[in-house]
């Protein structure tokens, strides 16, 4: 029982470093392939925790789904060799049982099961009177309220130490990534839920390795605790994910090469810096809502004239003129035509819904 205990507590400790690193195959293949991997990421000296996947949830049958439960005594090898706690996915109570049977440290849920609520709280069941780190990723789909029932779920079987994972989500039309960081869904769970360990997924946001640095670097920039990162000791024959591996060198090289922020600085003469360009941020803030409020009001008079003469709301090549406008000057001010798209937006919904109000008033 003690011993336990003090497991239990050398855990959390390792899970409250930042950053907090960790890495290991996308699926554990062999023994030999384990062990390798593990001994190259500890020889680093970055790593803090090993992961690999056991059981592996594909999209279609036919792909490798993992070499199951006879690879945890591989990972229990790994850990005695390395001293790296050792961290695996579980989508089923029964896999929970068997993983902790075999003393992996840190379960984590991941996309495929948190976008379904029952396969969630089958592993929550499973989890009740056990004291073990769980970590959950966010949903195949943009949606906010699975993810944080999934956290809830696993917060109600009395899991104290639960944290998040942003590995990005399926949308239409993405193409430069494997899954679209949508960063400021990954921004609002840290904004509801503050004292929740974050750490960012670039391998399954990626896809590829090329870019992986760049979406690491971003994460860190934007106050994530740490990061997840797949590894392999041969990265292009790895059985499954072998585009996003890196090998235990390349990943100890591309977390030397990153710049490590602090969220507050010390310094008083910095701190009345930020504060003079903050009171700034939010004079401008409150001039853009007075503006808005106006803009409103316009469409408001609008809405009425389109009603008392039987004219659509919704006016395409108007909407699209006043886009094509905004790219033109946005464009002159410095402004991107993705946010220029999502802010007009967001503007046109706004005006549409005034205008909606009057016409059915």
């Amino acid at each position: 029982m003690e011993q336990t205990l003090q497991q239990e507590a050398s855990i959390n400790t390792i899970l409250a470093k930042r950053p907090l690193i960790i890495s290991g195959p996308c699926s554990a293949e062999t023994e030999e392939q384990v062990l390798a991997t593990a001994s190259q990421l500890a020889a680093t000296g970055k790593v803090d925790i090993l992961r690999a996947g056991i059981w592996k949830p594909r999209t279609r049958p036919g792909s490798f789904e993992g070499v199951g439960t006879k690879g945890l005594p591989w990972l229990q090898k790994a850990k005695e060799l390395t001293g790296l706690p050792v961290a695996v996915e579980v989508a089923t109570g029964k896999q929970v049982e068997d993983a902790l049977h075999f003393g992996v440290d840190v379960l984590w849920i991941g996309a495929r099961t948190t976008v379904n609520p029952f396969s969630v709280q089958d592993v929550a069941d499973a989890l009740k009177g056990v004291d073990v780190p769980v970590l959950i990723k966010n949903p195949i789909n943009p949606d906010l309220e699975l993810w944080i029932g999934a956290a809830e779920r696993v917060a109600k079987a009395g899991i104290k130490n639960i944290g998040l994972i942003h590995r990005g989500f399926s949308s239409y039309g993405n193409t430069e990534y494997r899954n679209a960081p949508m960063w400021h869904l990954a921004i609002e769970m840290k904004r509801r839920f503050p004292e929740m360990l974050m750490i960012n997924d670039p391998s399954h946001i990626c896809g590829r390795r090329d870019i992986l640095q760049e979406v690491a670097q971003k994460a860190i920039d934007l106050d994530f605790d740490g990061l997840i990162i797949e590894s392999h000791i041969d990265p292009d024959n790895a059985w499954s994910d072998a585009k996003q591996q890196v090998t235990p060198d390349v990943l100890g090289a591309m977390i030397s090469a990153m710049i490590w922020r602090k969220e507050d600085i010390i310094s008083e003469e910095l701190h009345i810096q930020m504060d003079k360009m903050r009171a700034q941020i939010n004079q401008l803030d409150d001039e853009l809502l007075q503006l808005l409020g106006q803009r409103m009001k316009v469409a408001d008079k609008i809405g009425q004239y389109k009603k008392d003469n039987n004219i659509t709301i919704l006016q395409t090549n108007r909407w699209n003129a006043i886009l094509e406008r905004a790219f033109v000057k946005g464009g002159q001010l410095g402004l991107s035509q993705e946010f220029i798209t999502k802010y007009f937006d967001a503007v046109h919904m706004e005006s549409i819904n005034h205008q909606n109000k009057i016409m059915n008033s």
